[in-house]
């Protein structure tokens, strides 16, 4: 899967990942590899991507969205902290 997370500001991580967890408003969810298209709203709380090489990559946000479609990742996020 390839993903690109966005601020306003920067770009915070593009390549490829084998998992994100992220924070949803109702929940923390998975997305694996063929995850189903997802439109979703993200609460403050932790993302964590897996790269391909199998690193850890933590950092928390206030808000955003996250899109799938076809192992494409797209996370549009404010207020990270690192």
């Amino acid at each position: 899967m390839n993903i690109l997370v966005l601020t306003p500001e920067r770009e915070i991580f593009k390549g490829k990942v084998s998992s994100v967890k992220v924070p949803g408003i109702s929940g923390q969810f998975e997305i694996l590899n063929n995850h189903a298209p997802i439109v979703a709203a993200l609460g403050e709380g932790d993302v964590r991507i897996l790269d391909d090489k199998g690193e850890k990559k933590i950092f928390r946000i206030k808000k955003g969205f996250i899109e799938v479609l076809k192992n494409e990742i797209s996370l549009l996020v404010q207020g990270v902290k690192e």
